[in-house]
């Protein structure tokens, strides 16, 4: 049995995590539910792609319930203790303590101190992981804890190297990396030509190549497409990579012109409209979000042109943080009239932002 942690934004990491499963066609049980981890049953092969998710800090291998599955901890010489559901140091003290007594037979140990009361996956690389071991305890409602040790975590220096480790970078402007990784997993599609029309200088399209998929973007800012080719030669230069992408000046609205594939799958964020000086009312945000829709309507025309019947879409909308403090988010029916139906959304946003993803996973339907 396994647990997974969740990120940031626990509710679009859950529903990645149950995307993510089809599409690698990894066979789990959901065993429990919780705010920020879920509790499942699988074989390990979930251990081997864990790393493909990209709104997941770790991945941890249940050893029991309650304080006697500590006596199942593996000696580690230097290991920390991580707490969900408890925010009590003294309780953290307490296990890292009991777990030390239980490794004196087999050698000195001893057990560092993390930010909070559990480990953050960069915590846990600079001190050695997976030689330095993480330890989790997993707090339920009715009082029971299971016990289990961290086998995988994703790896924040990676990401961070995808992101500003490029040659051409676009600060604020870009989607992170991270976020790109699960809206490739929101699509559910595991082989096939990925396009991304607003590719920018090639986030998204980065992702497709790493996964080894046929990968497709477009610009119409040419300057951007060339920023984009070269953050690709660095990327096939900096992981050892073979696959490239094919990327071409073209606007969104006219994809027909510019590429005669079919595609099984678009992932993309578009043109947000201008950055904004202050939280906009109701009737502002209505204005803009209509606005930019009269733009968004003809690019979804092209992109069913391009996209295979049943095609998967994860495309983000804008939303609006209102000066009352609620979020605006448009209901766009002219999408189902296109024949796109809307299976899911998602929210996505810092608590200062303004400006709000809104992200659609839409099916072509034809």
């Amino acid at each position: 049995m396994y647990a997974v942690v969740f990120g940031k934004n626990p509710r679009l990491s859950e529903g990645e995590f149950h995307a993510f499963i089809q599409r690698f066609g990894l066979k789990v049980r959901i065993v429990e539910t919780h705010r920020n981890w879920l509790l499942f049953e699988s074989d390990a092969r979930i251990e081997h792609y864990f790393h493909w998710l990209g709104g997941a800090l770790k991945l941890v291998k249940i050893l029991g319930e309650g304080e006697e599955a500590l006596k199942d901890f593996e000696y580690s010489r230097l290991f920390t203790i991580s707490l969900y559901g408890k925010d009590d140091w003294r309780l953290w003290r307490k296990f890292g303590s009991e777990a030390k007594r239980g490794f004196k037979t087999e050698g000195p140990s001893k057990f560092f101190k993390p930010a909070r009361v559990y480990s953050m996956p960069a915590e846990l690389i600079l001190k050695g992981f997976p030689g330095v071991k993480d330890f989790d305890f997993f707090f339920r409602e009715n009082g029971t804890f299971l016990t289990g040790e961290t086998v995988e975590v994703t790896d924040p220096f990676e990401l961070k190297k995808l992101d500003v480790g490029r040659p051409r970078q676009r600060p604020i402007l870009s989607i992170p990396p991270r976020l790109a990784r699960a809206m490739v997993n929101l699509t559910k599609v595991r082989k096939g030509n990925f396009l991304d029309p607003f590719c920018g200088i090639g986030t998204i399209v980065q992702e497709f190549v790493l996964q080894g998929l046929g990968a497709y973007g477009s610009d119409s800012d040419e300057r951007a497409i060339r920023n984009a080719k070269e953050n690709l030669k660095w990327l096939r230069k900096e992981f050892r990579l073979k696959n490239s992408a094919r990327l071409e000046v073209c606007d969104a609205r006219r994809l027909k012109r510019c590429f005669r594939t079919r595609f099984d799958a678009v992932v993309s964020e578009p043109y947000l409209g201008r950055p904004l000086k202050r939280n906009p009312s109701r009737g502002e945000a209505i204005k803009l979000a209509n606005g930019l829709d009269r733009f968004y309507h003809p690019v979804f025309e092209s992109i069913s042109s391009v996209l295979k019947r049943n095609g998967k879409t994860v495309f983000v909308f804008p939303a609006f943080k209102l000066n009352n403090g609620s979020v605006y988010r448009k209901d766009r029916r002219w999408l189902e009239k296109m024949g796109f139906e809307i299976t899911e959304r998602y929210l996505d946003f810092e608590p200062r932002h303004r400006l709000v993803r809104d992200i659609h996973v839409l099916r072509y339907g034809g």
